[in-house]
C-alpha cells in the first residue's frame, strides 16, 4: 500500500492506495490529479480567497445569476439539502452570506475519487479533514475509520469498518473549531450534540446530515435516519453516547 499526504482546503488530505508500492509513479501522478482537483474547488468556491469566485458573489461584485454553471449548479443541490433537512442544514450564514463549504468539500471528495479510478485505481481510502471515502479493500481485512472521542484526552471513541454499502463517514464536532454550525435563532437549543458522525453510501449524505444533526439535535437525528439509510453515532454535552442499531452493526470489532 503506498499512502500520500497533501495541504488543500485549509485542512489535510490522506490518501491511501491500496495494492500499490509507494514508490509506483502511477500513484504519484493519480494522487497528483486528485490534489488539483481539490485547488479546482477551493479557487472557485473558498471565502478564505479574495479573487474566488465565491468570494466576488459574496463582495456584490457578481450575481449569482451571473456566476458559472458550476456555481449555480453547486447552489442549487445544497438549497436542496436545506429543503431535505428541514432547514437544519443550510448554505446562508446568518448574515446572508453564501457558503457552500458544507457541501463543497463532499463535493470535492467524490470528483478526487472519480480521479483517482480513472486512473486506474479502485482501491483507496480518501480522508479529507476526517471525512472519509472509502473504494474496494485494503490488501487484507476491511478499511476501517476510527472515531475520536471529542472530550480533552483525544482518545479512540470507536471505529467503523466499512463495506460497500458504508463506504462513507464524516464527522461533525465543535471540539477543534468551537460553535462554528448555524443554527436558526428558533432552534439554537436543540444544539446538545459536541460530536456527530454519520455512516453513509456516499459523502455528501453523510457530510451534509452531520452538520444538520449537529444544528438540530435529537430532532434533526429523528428525520436523518428516516429520510436516508444512515449509521449514526452522536456525543451529548453531557457525554452520553447516542447510536442507532446501523452504527452498533458497523462497529470495528479487534478480532476483525
Amino acid at each position: 500500500m503506498s499512502a500520500h499526504t497533501f495541504v488543500t482546503m485549509g485542512t489535510v488530505v490522506s490518501i491511501r492506495l491500496a495494492h500499490t508500492e509507494p514508490d509506483d509513479s502511477r500513484a504519484v501522478e493519480a494522487v497528483s490529479a486528485a490534489a488539483d482537483v481539490f485547488e479546482e474547488f477551493n479557487a472557485r468556491f473558498s471565502l478564505y480567497l479574495d479573487q474566488s469566485e465565491l468570494s466576488r458573489i459574496s463582495r456584490g461584485e457578481l450575481a449569482l445569476a451571473d456566476a458559472s454553471t458550476e456555481m449555480r449548479e453547486a447552489y442549487s443541490r445544497a438549497i436542496a439539502w436545506r429543503s431535505r433537512t428541514n432547514g437544519d442544514f443550510t448554505p446562508h450564514r446568518p448574515d446572508g452570506v453564501i457558503d457552500l463549504n458544507g457541501t463543497i468539500k463532499a463535493e470535492a471528495i467524490d470528483a478526487a475519487a472519480r480521479e483517482l479510478r480513472k486512473h486506474g485505481f479502485q482501491h483507496f481510502s480518501l480522508n479529507c479533514g476526517g471525512d472519509v471515502l472509502v473504494s474496494g479493500k485494503p490488501e487484507s481485512g476491511s478499511w476501517v475509520t476510527g472515531v475520536v472521542d471529542p472530550g480533552p484526552n483525544n482518545t479512540l471513541l470507536s471505529a467503523v469498518q466499512h463495506t460497500g454499502e458504508w463506504c462513507a463517514i464524516a464527522t461533525s464536532s465543535i471540539t477543534e473549531r468551537g460553535e462554528h454550525i448555524w443554527s436558526r435563532p428558533e432552534t439554537v437549543t436543540d444544539a446538545i450534540f459536541t460530536q456527530v458522525s454519520v455512516v453513509a453510501d456516499n459523502i455528501m449524505t453523510a457530510d451534509v446530515w452531520a452538520t444538520a444533526i449537529m444544528a438540530g439535535g435529537q430532532r434533526a437525528l429523528d428525520l436523518a435516519v428516516v429520510t436516508d439509510k444512515l449509521a449514526v453515532l452522536a456525543v451529548k454535552r453531557d457525554g452520553e453516547l447516542v447510536g442507532n442499531a446501523h452504527f452498533r452493526a458497523l462497529v470495528a470489532r479487534s478480532d476483525s
